[in-house]
């Protein structure tokens, strides 16, 4: 199988008027697996029930969120990591920067190895 990708024209980013167009390739997305997709398809190729994997996932979540308030990167094997950043105004001098300038956080996720990989390995076809 290939990932579709669409063409879309873009503009130059800063430039009044978008500046002089160009063409680029984008995913064209095939819709999504949802919670109940990836538990049976774990269930088609293991021994554990769904109500075992759903409750395993559920758990995952909720100690993902526990160890990333905690102020530490998760790593989950060839997955990969996640970990928080922060947007936060400049300051002068270290001794000004406080808890006050933090103006936002967001979550980072860096796919492990065999991830990795996948990007290396795909073809692509347009839709």
């Amino acid at each position: 199988m290939a990932v579709k990708f669409k063409v879309v024209e873009k503009g130059e980013p800063g430039v009044q008027g978008g500046g002089t167009k160009q063409f680029y390739a984008q995913a064209a997305l095939q819709g999504e697996a949802n919670l109940e997709q990836l538990t049976h398809s774990i269930e088609k190729i293991s021994t554990v029930s769904g109500a075992d994997i759903r409750a395993v996932l559920y758990a995952l979540v909720d100690v993902i969120k526990d160890e990333l308030s905690n102020g530490r990167i998760v790593r989950i094997g060839d997955l990969g990591s996640f970990r928080v950043s922060l947007r936060s105004e400049g300051r002068p001098a270290a001794a000004e920067v406080s808890a006050g300038v933090i103006k936002g956080a967001r979550f980072l996720f860096t796919p492990g190895s065999l991830l990795k990989q996948t990007l290396k390995s795909l073809r692509y076809q347009k839709a």
